[in-house]
């Protein structure tokens, strides 16, 4: 038996107290001069007084309302992540009882998705059937993962495509990397709804850190020419000029990304269905840069 890693020691985050004490000055600062605002003009005069602290109140209604919304999509993130979790633990496991309620849950997650109605109903008929844990994770799985799958490769293909073209047509580098990031955060934004996620900019952030933070993990971030050939071929690889080839390169990254989040927030592990790779996408992120003979 392989024994278990001691567990991570937690310290002390300092990092997280100097923000979250420097968002907390500003604060006070922002509140003071609002507060002296409000009291000059009403020292010049009550209607403007008035219209001051009516406006201030409305501001931070709303700044009430964008904190709420981007608090209930870090929780709502956060317990697709759990949610994954747990579906991994009763692969491993098998209890039954355990994998009813992660796929009660995932119900519940796959509720607002009116594309799901048919494997939500599949599934539903499944549940109180005598089904071992593991493989009830598995038909969950099949039901309402393919179809998410199927969509986010064509998502993930369609950013990759926009990208290699516009980034082989741009004249400029900083322009190609304010587009490429763009295109990422959109991609991974559509990923994070197309499994249930509802991500705000901090919950984006997020989701954007740890889809590079895959990557570097599983040990594929590095990017480099000697890509194109082992993926292409030889032949279209000495076709592309450069700028076609730096092109395919930031198509491929978005591409790694894209997939990567899909890791990231899917909340079932690939268990059943095979799991979406970079060599899916390649003809058609190439369909677009091919020169013609």
């Amino acid at each position: 038996p392989v024994d278990a890693l001691p567990p991570a020691r937690k310290s002390f985050r300092w990092g997280a107290l100097f923000w979250s004490a420097l968002a907390g000055l500003v604060s006070l600062a922002a509140g003071l001069a609002v507060t002296r605002m409000i009291e000059d003009l009403f020292a010049r005069s009550e209607a403007l007084g008035i219209a001051g602290a009516v406006l201030a109140g409305l501001a931070a209604f709303a700044l009430l309302i964008i904190v709420g919304r981007e608090l209930y999509a870090l929780f709502r993130l956060a317990a697709i992540e759990k949610l994954h979790a747990r579906a991994a633990a009763v692969l491993v496991s098998d209890n039954r009882d355990e994998g009813r309620a992660v796929v009660s849950d995932l119900l519940k997650l796959a509720q607002e998705n009116p594309k799901l109605a048919r494997g939500r109903a599949a599934l539903t008929a499944h549940v109180d059937d005598i089904i071992d844990g593991a493989d009830l994770i598995r038909l969950a799985e099949r039901e309402l993962m393919a179809p998410l799958d199927d969509e986010a490769r064509r998502l993930i293909s369609q950013a990759a495509q926009r990208v290699s073209v516009v980034t082989a047509v741009s004249p400029r580098a900083a322009v190609d990397m304010i587009f490429v990031l763009i295109s990422t955060l959109r991609l991974i934004r559509q990923i994070a709804r197309l499994y249930g996620g509802r991500p705000g900019w901090l919950g984006l952030m997020r989701l954007f850190r740890q889809a590079v933070t895959h990557l570097a993990v599983t040990g594929t971030v590095a990017i480099g020419d000697s890509l194109i050939s082992q993926v292409l071929g030889h032949g279209l690889a000495e076709r592309l000029s450069s700028k076609l080839g730096e092109g395919v390169l930031n198509g491929f990254l978005t591409a790694r990304l894209g997939l990567a989040a899909v890791d990231v927030i899917r909340p079932l592990p690939f268990a059943t269905l095979p799991r979406p790779v970079l060599t899916d996408l390649v003809k058609d992120l190439t369909h677009s840069t091919e020169p013609e003979k």
